[in-house]
């Protein structure tokens, strides 16, 4: 079996799952390890039988593909040199700093013929899979992501920390153009935003309100979507998908999954049942898929799940909403026409 020698650059809380289960997949040879903190690499290094490297230069001079799981403000310089050594990049989100920095990355990606994916696990939340093949064409989509304090990510703000999971997320199942952006955020217990609402909407008519925070009393990670004739519910903390939808009493539905008639609405002609649906959600890591899914787009030569491209679309939006924050009189809807012109890609 073709495996892919690997490394991974960082080993603080994600880091260290993304080396446990780099050493479990098969098509993995987990190579070894670096981090500044050497105590904490040898720690991690020994519970995954694996090696530590003292520079960054040696690990990259013995790989193929890396994970890069450092903070943020380091994520453009590590991937640059891992760039070359002709490394793919696994970049966890969001992708950098900046959009120029992220644009850069393509490129010579690109130039290179090398893989890049970004790490917006939600993608691979099981409740997500379970309505992956579902046809989604969204008009109201109404988030909540919130999380109670921990100093663990206050480094960025939680539009960068939270809420480009649900922005990647929505740009994903929303096949329009963004029209505008509406936001609004504080800081409360960090020196960046912690709690934030914003409102997208696309040139389709779709609108999106998406609402995160870090400073809240229980965790929530709920999304809603309303399209015709059907609401859709994601709890991606629970793992559970459901379907609620009208269809005319004479239909039959199929379904992978629970699926029952709950109660019937109007009258004569116009009358529909009410369908409720509970999708099939797979039994799987969502990290450790992520990463599969990265090393068959290596061997196979395929485009990866989350590319580049769409790590700095979420990456544009959430730098928009930033500025909206921060300039509200200076931000102006024109910015958003370097961002998602999806109906052409």
């Amino acid at each position: 079996m073709k495996k892919v020698n690997y490394g991974v650059i960082g080993v603080g809380h994600l880091g260290t799952f993304h080396a446990q289960l780099a050493q479990k997949i098969d098509q993995i040879n987990l190579v070894g390890l670096y981090d500044i903190d050497t105590k904490k690499a040898q720690e991690v290094a020994s519970t995954c039988q694996t090696k530590v490297f003292s520079s960054l230069e040696q690990l990259l001079a013995q790989v193929e593909a890396v994970s890069i799981v450092v903070p943020t403000i380091h994520h453009y310089q590590t991937a640059l040199k891992a760039l070359e050594y002709n490394c793919h990049l696994f970049i966890e989100k969001p992708i950098t700093s900046t959009n120029s920095q992220a644009r850069e990355l393509i490129s010579l990606c690109q130039k290179k013929e090398l893989k890049l994916q970004v790490g917006h696990i939600e993608r691979f939340n099981p409740a997500m899979l379970a309505i992956k093949d579902y046809p989604l064409q969204p008009m109201f989509i109404e988030s909540h992501r919130l999380s109670q304090f921990n100093p663990r990510g206050t480094d960025v703000s939680v539009i960068l920390d939270l809420m480009i999971h649900d922005i990647d997320i929505i740009l994903h199942m929303v096949k329009s153009p963004l029209a505008s952006i509406d936001a609004c955020g504080v800081a409360v217990v960090s020196d960046s935003e912690d709690i934030a609402n914003v409102r997208l909407r696309f040139a389709n008519g779709c609108v999106a309100n998406l609402t995160s925070s870090r400073i809240s009393v229980r965790a929530m990670r709920k999304m809603r979507i309303f399209q015709k004739n059907q609401y859709i519910a994601i709890d991606f903390l629970k793992k559970k998908s459901e379907i609620f939808k009208l269809e005319d009493c004479d239909s039959t539905t199929s379904a992978t999954g629970f699926s029952m008639l709950i109660d019937t609405i109007g009258i004569g002609e116009k009358k529909k049942n009410i369908i409720y649906e509970q999708p099939e959600v797979p039994e799987v890591n969502s990290l450790q898929a992520e990463l599969e899914e990265f090393v068959q787009a290596i061997l196979l030569d395929r485009e990866p799940p989350v590319t580049g491209e769409q790590g700095l679309q979420a990456l544009e939006v959430a730098t928009t909403i930033l500025h909206q924050i921060h300039h509200p009189k200076k931000t102006k809807n024109f910015e958003l026409k370097i961002i998602l012109d999806k109906s052409q890609k």
